[in-house]
């Protein structure tokens, strides 16, 4: 999708606080109310926007860990690929999940409760996914910088 000026900052606008009123974009975009709702209404049409969600303080939640697994397979083959794509889209732990180049098939972004709900994920869930051959845990100490919004350029 092409972005103009006004597309980016109406992007960067929503990414920051997504319950922005619209009487705040008005000022800040120099438009009105009608040609910024048919911006939103094209970036939802379009898939640009997926959807609104809440981002939650970590630090405020009682008793939750995250670790990133470094997983391997045990062949690279597509069907093996896929297969383990399917099976990760369902667990709950994992919040997110790269394919990547170099020494290990995937990068997974796992929260859970604690150490011992991480050896029990990762030995009894984790381990049990089609073609996985190694996983490789770290641990996160303090979390320095989280962030939703993607750069426009």
């Amino acid at each position: 999708m092409k972005l103009d000026a006004t597309d980016k900052k109406l992007l960067e606008l929503l990414q920051a606080d997504s319950k922005v009123n619209v009487k705040e974009l008005t000022s800040q975009l120099k438009l009105t109310k009608t040609p910024i709702y048919e911006r939103i209404r094209r970036y939802e049409r379009e898939g640009l926007i997926e959807k609104y969600v809440a981002v939650l303080d970590t630090s405020k939640i009682e008793n939750s860990m995250v670790v990133f697994c470094q997983v391997s397979l045990e062949n690279q083959k597509l069907e093996a690929l896929k297969d383990f794509y399917k099976a990760v889209e369902n667990i709950q732990e994992v919040m997110e999940c790269y394919l990547m180049g170099g020494a290990n098939d995937f990068l997974l972004k796992v929260v859970v409760k604690d150490l011992h709900a991480y050896h029990e994920f990762s030995s009894g869930i984790l381990a049990a996914l089609p073609y996985v051959s190694q996983i490789k845990s770290t641990f996160v100490l303090n979390e320095v910088k989280r962030s939703s919004v993607i750069p426009l350029f």
